[in-house]
């Protein structure tokens, strides 16, 4: 469930905010992607936009998930970055920052993308970075993924 939300973020992100993504991955503890965005919008508020969806939605679940034997620690953790940040309301779910890069050539891209595909063979999820739901490799081989790509 909580990875569908993330997913169904970026998607929002995509159709309302400009995002175009061209590599991504979900996995269990972090999420990678490279991105462009459409028109005039920032990066930055693009991402501040999909971390502020994201985690009312993800908190949201976890509150409600009376199956989730994690969801005290959770929450309070999450509870406990955000009494400790002037920016948070109530729960801290994100870790601050991003790791924003420049794509400026097309081996540096590629450097990425292998990077970026190959995290669940890394972590040894699948043998294969197709075989993986939660990233574009599917799209880089032919298959449609799950959320639209435009690949370079």
């Amino acid at each position: 469930a909580y990875t569908d939300i993330v997913v169904e973020s970026l998607r929002y992100c995509q159709e309302r905010k400009g995002l175009k993504l061209h590599a991504w991955v979900l996995m269990t503890n972090h999420l990678h992607f490279t991105a462009s965005v459409d028109g005039s919008a920032a990066i930055g508020d693009i991402l501040r936009d999909f971390k502020k969806v994201a985690s009312k939605q993800l908190v949201r679940a976890i509150l409600e998930n009376d199956g989730e034997s994690r969801k005290e620690w959770i929450i309070d953790r999450c509870r406990f970055r955000g009494t400790n940040d002037k920016k948070i309301t109530n729960f801290k779910l994100w870790q601050d920052g991003s790791h924003v890069e420049t794509v400026s050539t097309g081996n540096f891209f590629a450097e990425k993308l292998n990077y970026i595909h190959m995290n669940p063979v890394r972590q040894a999820v699948v043998d294969r970075p197709e075989h993986y739901l939660y990233s574009s490799a599917r799209d880089y081989c032919g298959e449609k993924g799950l959320l639209d790509v435009v690949m370079l």
